[in-house]
């Protein structure tokens, strides 16, 4: 427990304090967001408003976490996990890949970084590193990470011939390719509001958090009563669920309307890989649907507004993402990130009330 207190202030700490110096060197450097003119006017205003706030949160939960382990390391000699590394390792390479994205925006000096086929082929290259790694790396479990945290890739296959295992590979990286593109996208699309992001990910990993927590308590072979679980280093993935959290509040401080800064593409696809490694890691990719219910809904909304427009020239919302939608209603700024953060709020206590009715029922009590 100290050590997950370790990791959780430290991420605090440097989310508050590196944060405003962030924004002083964006500001020398005039690296300034570049505001969509098809949007909201309302929201021309927040043109040069720093961005790359997404730094501070990835350092944040990587130092967080690295305190941590040194505890647990110096105190009780627990070398770190490789699932932690791998999840680590998805929520950095795709903050990498939208700091890219936002170096790009920058230095053209407009609202367009990378094409669309060109982020597809990094979310693509870097997702399929992480399918292999998890692959290959040996966890504390002694199984291949992937192994101990998919259910999918838990299946007959890996006990039939060489063509049904790689099959099972396959299919495994085809699945590992969908959950990064989709949840990265799907938190890049929140990230339109003065803290909806920022606020909507903190809860949401809270939620990750208490699952994570929840998992290491009842691990399998901890002798704990009831249904246990074979997900693989689960008290690593707590600290980084929690890490998270509080980073993100400690930016929220800083992005709160008016936002002083933009976390950018840079944070939105680092929290987006973040939460999709999670998912794996935690063997809750489909409870992630309801754990990451808002940006569902962000995403649906687009979907649904490009498609609809394609087939009838018509549009459902009067702009997509639907936060603009509520936006060009009426609602204030502020109005619709405080509901979109209490409707994400909903969504995790559900999945937390389905997380725990599953234990309840596979262990009979």
């Amino acid at each position: 427990m100290i050590a997950l207190i370790i990791g959780i202030v430290v991420s605090l700490v440097i989310t508050m304090i590196g944060t405003p110096t962030l924004i002083r060197v964006v500001h020398k450097l005039h690296y300034g967001q570049y505001i969509r003119q098809d949007g909201p006017q309302s929201h021309q205003v927040k043109r040069g408003t720093p961005t790359l706030g997404g730094v501070v949160i990835v350092l944040a939960v990587l130092l967080g976490w690295g305190a941590s382990a040194l505890y647990r390391y110096c105190s009780q000699h627990i070398v770190p996990s490789w699932s932690a590394v791998l999840t680590l390792f998805a929520m950095a390479s795709m903050g990498l890949l939208g700091f890219i994205d936002d170096f790009a925006k920058v230095r053209k000096k407009q609202n367009e970084g990378l094409t669309v086929k060109g982020k597809f082929i990094g979310q693509f290259i870097l997702a399929t590193i992480y399918a292999v790694l998890a692959l290959m790396l040996p966890t504390k479990s002694g199984f291949p990470s992937a192994q101990a945290g998919m259910s999918f890739i838990e299946t007959p296959f890996l006990s039939f011939d060489f063509a049904g295992r790689f099959l099972a590979i396959v299919l495994f990286v085809i699945w590992v390719n969908f959950l990064m593109a989709a949840w990265t996208n799907a938190v890049n699309l929140t990230d339109g509001l003065d803290g909806l992001c920022a606020g909507s990910s903190m809860v949401a990993f809270a939620g990750y958090g208490i699952i994570a927590f929840w998992e290491s308590y009842h691990l399998r072979g901890s002798g704990h009563p009831g249904f246990t679980y074979a997900v693989s280093d689960p008290f690593d993935l707590t600290v980084i669920a929690c890490c998270a959290a509080v980073a993100c509040l400690g930016f929220l401080w800083y992005n709160c309307n008016p936002a002083s800064i933009f976390m950018g593409d840079t944070g939105s696809l680092a929290l987006g890989g973040l939460f999709a490694a999670m998912s794996i890691a935690t063997h809750t990719e489909f409870l992630a649907i309801i754990l990451g219910g808002l940006f569902v809904i962000e995403t649906l909304s687009d979907i649904i507004q490009v498609g609809y427009f394609k087939m009838t020239h018509k549009r459902v919302f009067k702009m997509a993402p639907i936060h603009h939608h509520f936006e060009l209603c009426g609602w204030t700024e502020g109005k619709v990130v405080v509901r979109f953060w209490m409707v994400e709020l909903m969504f995790v206590i559900i999945g937390l009330m389905i997380f725990y009715t599953d234990w309840v029922v596979r262990s009979g009590l």
